[in-house]
């Protein structure tokens, strides 16, 4: 990837908005690059557009598609001058947030099944997003949810993170705010995704999550620093929390935003669970119908939750191993104990239960077959297609 391309795909972020049709259709068949030279054509010459596609696309569409594109065209251009990347790139630095676009080796490869709903970039701050969303579990639910609800949410998110998954959730208040804490309660992992941009977190009555969430997981938005969190956005966003491996509803209402999560990961094919409740209970009327309508699994418990995803499985980007593999039951237990957000010795240590002689003996095992590495004083676990070191097992 070029840096022009790169920057291409962040200026398309700030050009379309979420689940813009026509800008999908336009960036997965001419690519970000050719198609921002095609919109800066359009820019000079706005009688040119339909023409210019034309000569690109090579009949590769149909002309009802073209035209879409085309008309798209004056919703683009009047924002051309706030999308410049270099501005983009500066906020986001501003913002702590590095920028990933769908050419980096670095972008979550869960991603990708969204298609031509794919975003032209990820605004992150905090952990590495491709391998928190390994494995993970969405958890989401009304804002207006129940002490049921609430509790709930909790209880599986702690159960799910305590068994090194990263939990999903939208940072909203109600179900969403809950699962993030119960993750949080038990030093794991917790993804929240705005619908505006990262520095921009909403509601801001659950803002004192911001600081945690960044530090044991992270934030991401498909939008550039900045931007609001508007309606349509919230709606948009939903399709990102769906790439989890797997999404259960807690507690929604008929009409709870929420089923438009697990509307779209049952569209990408990720499991579907729900949580049931009173049948006397309006709250939990939309994870009912899931349960009766869309075969979602009936979910008790954070082992349920977890039964609906299967186990994780080694594979490129993937922070585990196949099978058992270790020499001894310390490195097993060291390696569970750096996380997905890397570890001191002395955390290992604490988190494995091992002496620090016993826990540096063991990542000392796990470093040389290429399980771990250490830099600047913390350990992290090493995927496959990073790991250069001999394997075990």
């Amino acid at each position: 990837m070029t840096n022009e391309e790169s920057d291409a795909w962040v200026a398309w972020s700030a050009l379309a908005e979420p689940l813009d049709a026509a800008a999908g259709a336009l960036l997965s068949s001419l690519g970000p690059l050719e198609a921002l030279r095609w919109l800066r054509e359009v820019e000079r010459r706005p009688s040119r557009a339909q023409a210019g596609l034309i000569e690109r696309f090579d009949a590769q569409l149909d002309a009802r598609t073209l035209g879409r594109i085309a008309e798209a065209a004056a919703r683009w251009t009047p924002r051309m001058d706030f999308a410049d990347p270099r501005l983009i790139r500066r906020r986001a630095e501003a913002a702590s947030a590095r920028v990933l676009t769908p050419a980096d080796d670095d972008w979550p490869e869960p991603v990708r099944d969204l298609g031509p709903a794919i975003p032209p970039a990820l605004y992150v701050v905090g952990g590495d997003l491709a391998t928190l969303l390994n494995g993970a579990v969405a958890l989401v639910g009304s804002r207006a949810a129940t002490s049921y609800g609430e509790h709930l949410a909790g209880e599986l998110a702690a159960g799910i993170a305590g068994e090194g998954r990263a939990v999903v959730s939208g940072g909203a208040y109600g179900i969403d705010a809950a699962a993030h804490r119960g993750a949080l309660a038990v030093d794991g992992a917790t993804v929240a995704v705005m619908a505006g941009g990262v520095d921009r977190w909403y509601p801001t009555g659950t803002a004192q999550l911001r600081e945690a969430v960044a530090r044991r997981g992270c934030i991401v938005s498909e939008v550039p620093p900045g931007w609001a969190p508007h309606r349509s956005r919230f709606l948009s966003r939903n399709r990102l929390i769906a790439c989890a491996a797997g999404t259960v509803v807690v507690e929604a209402a008929h009409r709870s935003g929420a089923l438009s999560t697990a509307r779209h990961a049952a569209e990408l094919g990720r499991p579907v669970g729900a949580v049931p409740g009173p049948v006397t209970s309006a709250a939990s009327a939309g994870c009912h119908t899931l349960i009766r309508d869309i075969g979602a699994m009936l979910v008790t418990s954070a082992a349920e939750a977890l039964e609906l995803v299967g186990p994780l499985e080694a594979g490129d980007g993937v922070p585990v191993v196949e099978g058992d593999g270790f020499g001894s039951q310390a490195e097993r237990a060291a390696f569970d104990g750096i996380g997905p957000r890397g570890a001191t010795l002395e955390e290992v240590a604490l988190s494995a239960a091992l002496t620090p002689r016993e826990a540096r003996a063991a990542l000392a095992a796990l470093s040389a077959a290429g399980r771990v590495e250490l830099a600047d004083g913390t350990y992290r676990r090493l995927s496959r297609s990073r790991a250069s070191g001999p394997r075990q097992g």
